[in-house]
């Protein structure tokens, strides 16, 4: 779940194809994470993660792909994070927005600023940012703000609430993502 929330995605390769893959590309600095994911879904996947170069106007970049294979046992999180092919936040996003899945989000795109965590959800809808802010102000009792990043909106965890944040994910996360929630 974490995964999808953050820079994870499920697609469904062709027309011909009924079931989705999962992937999640990260940068080649956080290449242990995604050798971590890698290791909690290899049985899942064909082949080991690849290194590709990604261009972004005129700069490359390396990042680290993990793939799966197209499964079924992916069709139903697909309908949940996906209408008409666009990611959301799923609407019981309070059930599925675990301690494991809170890190995961952290991991994946999280960041340490003003001495709390930014949650980077640029692809989402405010309806959606503001549904799972809700969860973590509701469910982990964490203080958080909306922040908006050009057109888009991210969750600020407020650095008054990072001892609980902590408390919350720091069993989940691997030692190399500390720092996106203060850790040094």
């Amino acid at each position: 779940m974490g995964l999808l929330l953050s820079d994870g995605w499920l697609v469904i390769a062709s027309a011909t194809h009924i079931s989705p893959r999962l992937g999640l590309s990260q940068s080649l600095s956080h290449s242990k994470y995604a050798w971590f994911v890698f290791n909690i879904l290899s049985h899942y996947c064909d082949k080991f993660p690849v290194l590709r170069e990604r261009k972004r106007g005129t700069k490359t970049h390396w990042c680290v792909d993990v793939v799966t294979r197209a499964l079924p046992c992916f069709s139903d999180i697909y309908s949940l994070f996906y209408v008409n092919k666009k990611k959301v936040i799923p609407h019981n996003i309070y059930e599925l927005l675990t301690p494991v899945a809170l890190a995961h989000i952290i991991m994946g795109d999280g960041g340490f600023v003003s001495k709390g965590t930014y949650l980077c959800t640029d692809s989402y809808s405010i309806q959606d940012v503001v549904r799972l802010m809700n969860v973590l102000i509701i469910r982990y009792d964490l203080k958080c703000t909306l922040h908006r990043s050009n057109e888009n909106y991210r969750i600020y965890v407020s650095r008054n609430s990072m001892g609980k944040l902590v408390e919350v994910v720091k069993p989940y996360l691997i030692t190399s993502m500390y720092y996106k929630v203060g850790i040094v």
